[in-house]
């Protein structure tokens, strides 16, 4: 058995594709994935399985519009092992989530486009925004004095957003320790 993080994008957001987390993780089971427990009604899952990850992203993505009433073009699913979510953490870039006071940090995990595809839409403030492309992600973090005058939303616009879900550093890292606590009760 394996232990994997879901991320769901698409779901729950703005009162759109509204998916329950006791239903969620009642379809998981029913796949035959263990150990299903969900973080924040956002589409955070943590899971173990005996399928690999391509399968459980292709499960989920056929099961979900077929089980929710959703909207398909915005859902998408990224499975990460224990090992690539600790990759995400441990290679940010220095200071990266650090100062949680001074700066909103986030992780932009990247679906079927690589980093340096991603970062062309982009378009951070000088002074106010800053972006590093990472494996997988990118790393977003923008002043949160001067938050309003940020452009990163800017690429919420693009059709390269499709292939992108946003998570927050404080959420990344409570995926992480939630993620590591489990597998130590496999």
């Amino acid at each position: 058995m394996t232990r994997y993080l879901v991320l769901l994008r698409g779901i729950n957001v703005g009162g759109r594709n509204r998916v329950p987390m006791a239903a969620l993780r009642e379809l998981l089971e029913s796949h035959g994935h263990t150990k299903v427990s969900t973080y924040i009604a956002r589409g955070n899952v943590i899971l173990s399985s005996d399928m690999s990850a391509a399968e459980i992203k292709r499960e989920l993505e056929e099961a979900l519009p077929k089980t929710f009433k959703l909207d398909s073009e915005l859902i998408a699913v990224l499975v990460l092992t224990r090992a690539q979510l600790g990759a995400v953490v441990r290679d940010r870039p220095k200071g990266f989530g650090d100062q949680p006071d001074r700066f909103h940090s986030d992780v932009v995990f990247l679906m079927g486009v690589d980093a340096s595809a991603a970062m062309k839409v982009f378009d951070p403030r000088p002074g106010v925004d800053e972006v590093w492309p990472g494996k997988g992600v990118i790393y977003s973090q923008r002043l949160s004095a001067q938050r309003t005058k940020s452009r990163l939303g800017k690429m919420m616009g693009t059709p390269a957003y499709k292939s992108m879900t946003i998570r927050s550093w404080a959420t990344t890292m409570a995926l992480l320790e939630r993620v590591e606590a489990s597998a130590t009760d496999t």
